[in-house]
């Protein structure tokens, strides 16, 4: 199985059509991979259906890079119950 930080990537390069080998836990979503905010909603959005779990929406808009969003998601699913 993807671990997390795999699947994050694979849910930003399909909502922001970059090439998965591009994108780099560094990578900060607005500054590097060009996110907007209608794109940062839907990133959120889409991570939550790909993970089964319910982020705080103004937590999760807060998460620059894509590490820690995979960290943040790997918390939330943990504190959720949820197996990744």
């Amino acid at each position: 199985m993807a671990s997390v930080l795999d699947r994050v990537v694979q849910v930003t390069s399909k909502i922001l059509q970059r090439d998965p080998a591009e994108i780099k836990p560094e990578h900060n979503f607005a500054v590097d991979l060009g996110a907007e905010s209608v794109q940062s909603i839907e990133l959120v959005a889409t991570f939550e259906e790909e993970f089964g779990i319910e982020m705080d929406e103004d937590a999760a808009l807060a998460v620059e890079s894509v590490g820690s969003a995979a960290e943040f998601i790997a918390k939330t699913c943990q504190e959720q119950g949820v197996e990744v």
